[in-house]
């Protein structure tokens, strides 16, 4: 799943607090209950121009109130709407310094996109390339400032772009939520593709799905069969977003496999979740989001990767009056099928350039892949997945061919390497 999907920790007798949560200790006794609830009420009534004028208001209000400060404040700043849109609103008030990290390979670097729109918007920009050794050398305390194992492979350059921004400011505004809130990852738009498929009946999609899996992978069609044989809740995307279920306990360490055969499933864990949520499948794709992968994947890493350069890192999209707002959207204002976040794309529209406000959605690329097959990235990680710390936890012979698979093409197992890779560097860390 990339990340720890409920309170427990890997540390003996240490839970985490959900968030939304309160806990009182009165007389010997933890007392602990839920205070908030994220729920939306879509107003079908609204027009997409007031959608728009709405969050132009909202969001200038919320960029107001967190710039607030008594020391410098600055803005990241990549070449996406987000990111963009909180920084052109902070440089209404302040002059906005705003931060930038980027890559040699230009291919995946925003450095030039966001030093245009920059210099567009005149806006001062730093921006930085991060390389492979710099990359790779930064892995343990990244993983050490995390406090547990955390695989996205974009902890790595926010972790640099936390220590660059702290060189100058000691508070930065940044673009996180807004996927979550206003509909921007293009996996919703799924849901709009999976709607006439779930009419069919639910035996003759199951039916299909057992054969499509006959089907030689990449067969067009072959995915979209298989996961359509399920409801939202099975075919969620996160439940499953490094690892299919069975393929991670194979790849385990015989004993610890079976032991963990025993553990609740990705999608027995979110029922409850997607149980109390009564929405159309689009809004409850947001509503599991911001229950699980904003809290627990997005804004760990951002709080533990800022907090490592002791800078403050705030979220104007995720104020209270922003959620009222993106609470009341209409799906339709949210997504489309050629397009996301539409109704913050029309308001960006309203002050931004118009690549930037029609920037599709990349999220934080960086080259690991790449990387992964060159050496001497690629003997490094091998060093590490054949370790004796290594056999403790995997089946290495797994693991090795996942490396080599990888190495020759054209299939990417960067995310799963990446994980177990993670794992152990963070294991090292904490237990020598």
């Amino acid at each position: 799943m990339e990340y720890l999907p409920d309170e427990e920790t890997l540390f003996e007798g240490v839970r985490k607090l959900p968030a939304g949560h309160w806990l009182r200790w009165r007389n010997g006794r933890a007392e602990r209950d839920r205070w908030f609830v994220p729920r939306f009420a879509p107003d079908a009534g609204r027009s997409l121009k007031e959608s728009a004028e709405a969050i132009e208001a909202a969001l200038r209000e919320s960029v107001a109130a967190h710039a607030i400060a008594d020391v410098d404040v600055g803005c990241f700043l990549s070449a996406g709407v987000d990111s963009s849109l909180v920084a052109r609103e902070a440089a209404r008030i302040m002059e906005a310094r705003t931060f930038t990290i980027g890559w040699g390979e230009g291919r995946f670097s925003e450095l030039e996109a966001a030093a245009t729109f920059a210099r567009a918007t005149g806006l001062p920009n730093e921006g930085r390339i991060l390389d492979a050794e710099q990359f790779f050398a930064s892995v343990p305390a990244v993983q050490y400032a995390m406090d547990e194992p955390l695989p996205n492979p974009s902890a790595v350059p926010l972790y640099h772009l936390c220590a660059m921004a702290a060189e100058s400011v000691k508070v930065v505004l940044s673009g996180e939520g807004a996927d979550e809130l206003f509909g921007g990852y293009p996996y919703y738009q799924e849901c709009l593709a999976f709607a006439p498929y779930m009419m069919v009946p639910a035996p003759a999609r199951r039916a299909l799905a057992a054969a499509a899996r006959h089907l030689p992978e990449g067969t067009h069609g072959r995915r979209f069969l298989m996961r359509g044989a399920h409801p939202l809740p099975e075919r969620y995307i996160r439940l499953e977003y490094n690892f299919p279920w069975a393929e991670a306990l194979d790849l385990l360490a015989p004993e610890l496999g079976a032991r963990c055969a025993a553990a609740p499933t990705p999608w027995e864990l979110a029922a409850p979740l997607f149980a109390e949520i009564e929405a159309d499948e689009i809004t409850a794709m947001q509503t599991a989001d911001i229950l699980t992968w904003m809290q627990q994947d997005i804004l760990l890493k951002a709080d533990k990767m800022s907090m490592a350069s002791s800078l403050e890192l705030r979220v104007p999209f995720l104020d209270r009056e922003v959620f009222a707002l993106a609470s009341t959207l209409p799906a339709s204002h949210r997504v489309g099928r050629r397009e996301t976040k539409i109704a913050l794309r029309a308001a960006a529209a309203r002050t931004l350039p118009q690549a930037t406000a029609a920037m599709p959605k990349q999220g934080f690329v960086t080259p690991l892949a790449q990387w992964l097959r060159e050496d001497p990235w690629r003997e490094q990680v091998h060093e590490v997945l054949n370790s004796e710390r290594a056999r403790r936890f995997f089946r290495t012979d797994r693991l090795n061919a996942l490396l080599d698979e990888h190495q020759r093409g054209p299939r990417s197992h960067m995310k799963k390497i990446w994980s177990a890779y993670c794992f152990l560097i963070w294991h090292e860390q904490y237990f020598g």
